[in-house]
């Protein structure tokens, strides 16, 4: 055997060790032992380097950084190689650290079962090698914690009922009995995991009127992944219709108020999550620092999407803010849960809320990229309460938005927006048989967007198509004449207004907005006339496949005078249709 073969196996065998709790301490020759040691401290550092593989590129692929406002933006930098060998995940395993509980419905509580091995409960006292069989074993509604930060909670394939009457609920009544917070993790690198066992996709249904399913307060590094997050209700919290409005008395039902809660929690990876049909909000988060959700669907809440509000005067955000490749739809309906169908859609004036995504007074720097949000029955993503503050902004990227009852998009403060398709059909839910209000339809103007500005924002609207029956399809308010506004790119198609169908919508509306506005190569198109804004292309048709609102389609036509158009917004708005239109718990129904 050579010394690089004897080496390895060495290396297999303390690994071994390690995971097993014991270490081989037989005499090895001094050379053996500094290889061994140099191998330890590299592979340390490879996994320090080396994302968890079941993260997938949240580190690598994409270039995170905002360019300048103005500048134009660098093609994102190419995925790093990353080693799958088995030291490297060994390496990054070790790093980690923590250790690993199971799951699955034929495991035991935790007097049967130690939680650290994927095996069913098999009824003997004396073998405790098996899984839990509820989430609650490990995170019980009233009790200390039987997992510690740094460790992964693996939940196998099954349905849990989340609430009152579910295993290791003794004790706990309504609104309280939901999982205890979830443990912070002791560093980024070595965060606390719940995640779905591999090919599991578990069902964690909230029941008895319970607060929230799953518990951030005060947590930090912290992953979520691979798990749909219910109820199995039809109703929503406090609607007007008492035929659809949830049970305030016991037995509360089958339903729970809030998918995902938290509050002054950091470093959190929210990935491959569907949270749908809760009675009120899907995610309930603010005072955040550092979040990423990754290919996250949010949708059918009763109340609103995200609701950003956790204290007034406490909710501020800051640090990154990352939302990629996300669904938020028709939010501000309550859902089917046997067919997924929104019903009951209703809004602020009958008090309800509506939002896809609203947030307090906040800070942060938000970036949002590949988001399909639609079907809202307030704003579809409202930053109107950003602090406006200069080291605060928003960056949105290939977003397609459309049907949602207010701004399909608003931002107050620095912004970019980019490569997307805003659709302002803010009318949608007059045409349907909801307790919806005239006052709900198209309010705030229905502009599909809307720029808030402050003193000495600097805003980017670039490659962006945009159309809509609000009165305008850009509004500016507030802010004085230290701040721009750059327009570039863009194809503004007007359509027939709801409030008044004879006048069609404004290309530009500023509400007691001075700020320096510049138009750069737009094509303007059957707009409230306004004149022909900076070097626009005014008179001629951008021969979209279809330009009639409720079929819109920003697709260019062969020969349109816009196709070879450099960021043009027809491949970005076909290569969102397509994809969004297969996206995982959608419940697109246009």
């Amino acid at each position: 055997m050579d010394g690089m073969t004897a080496l390895r196996r060495k290396w297999a065998a303390l690994l071994g060790g390690l995971r097993a709790g014991r270490i081989d301490c037989s005499p090895s020759p001094v050379w053996e032992i500094g290889a061994l040691a140099l191998l330890i401290a590299l592979g340390l550092v490879a996994a320090r380097m080396l994302p968890d593989e079941s993260v997938g590129e949240r580190a690598w692929t994409r270039a995170d950084s905002t360019p300048g406002m103005f500048d134009a933006v660098a093609s994102p930098r190419p995925a790093m190689a990353r080693d799958h060998s088995p030291i490297a995940r060994a390496a990054t395993a070790a790093a980690r650290g923590g250790t690993t509980y199971y799951v699955r419905p034929d495991g035991g509580d935790a007097d049967q079962c130690d939680g650290k091995h994927d095996a069913p409960h098999r009824g003997s006292s004396r073998d405790r090698a098996c899984a839990w069989s509820h989430p609650f074993v490990a995170l019980p509604p009233a009790g200390r914690a039987r997992i510690d930060g740094g460790d992964t909670l693996s939940i196998g394939r099954g349905e849990y009922m989340m609430g009152e009457g579910a295993p290791g609920t003794a004790g706990c009544v309504g609104a309280n009995c939901h999982m205890s917070a979830v443990p912070s993790g002791p560093s980024p690198q070595r965060p606390t995991r719940i995640v779905a066992a591999k090919g599991a996709r578990p069902v964690l249904w909230g029941s008895g009127g319970a607060r929230r399913v799953i518990d951030l307060d005060n947590s930090a590094n912290v992953e979520i992944a691979g798990l749909e997050i219910t109820d199995r209700s039809d109703c929503a919290a406090g609607h007007s219709d008492k035929g659809a409005a949830c049970r305030t008395e016991p037995p509360h039902g089958d339903w729970a108020r809030t998918g995902l809660y938290a509050r002054n929690s950091r470093n959190v990876l929210l990935r491959d999550l569907r949270i749908h049909g809760l009675a009120h909000t899907g995610i309930n988060a603010g005072a955040l620092r550092d979040w990423t959700l990754e290919r996250v669907a949010i949708n059918a809440n009763g109340r609103a999407g995200w609701d950003g509000n956790v204290g007034k005067g406490k909710s501020s955000n800051s640090g990154r803010i990352v939302m990629r490749d996300v669904e938020i739809g028709w939010n501000g309906c309550a859902e089917r849960w046997r067919t997924d169908e929104p019903w009951a859609c209703w809004a602020q004036k009958s008090g309800g809320y509506g939002d896809g995504l609203g947030t307090q007074t906040t800070g942060g720097d938000w970036l949002i990229e590949d988001a399909h949000v639609h079907h809202n029955t307030s704003d579809g993503l409202d930053f109107r309460y950003m602090d406006g503050a200069d080291s605060t902004r928003v960056t949105v990227r290939r977003l397609y938005a459309i049907a949602n009852a207010g701004n399909q998009l608003k931002i107050r403060g620095n912004a970019r927006v980019e490569d997307s398709v805003l659709v302002g059909r803010c009318a949608f839910f007059k045409s349907r048989r909801d307790p919806m209000l005239d006052g709900d339809h198209c309010r705030a103007g229905g502009n599909a967007l809307q720029l808030v500005l402050t003193p000495g924002d600097l805003v980017y609207v670039g490659n962006n198509t945009i159309t809509g029956e609000g009165g305008a399809l850009i509004g500016a308010n507030e802010g004085d004449s230290s701040a721009r506004i750059r327009l570039q790119n863009n194809v503004l198609v007007g359509a027939p207004t709801f409030r008044k169908p004879g006048v069609r919508s404004s290309a530009y509306y500023a509400n007691e907005a001075p700020a320096e506005v510049s138009w750069a190569d737009n094509l303007v198109w059957q707009v409230k006339g306004i004149g022909c804004p900076g070097n626009s292309e005014c008179n001629r048709d951008p021969q979209l496949t279809n330009s009639t609102l409720s079929k819109f389609d920003a697709t260019p036509r062969a020969g349109s005078a816009w196709a070879d158009k450099v960021g043009a917004p027809s491949r970005v708005a076909r290569d969102l249709q397509r994809r969004m239109n297969g996206t995982a718990g959608s419940t697109s129904r246009d």
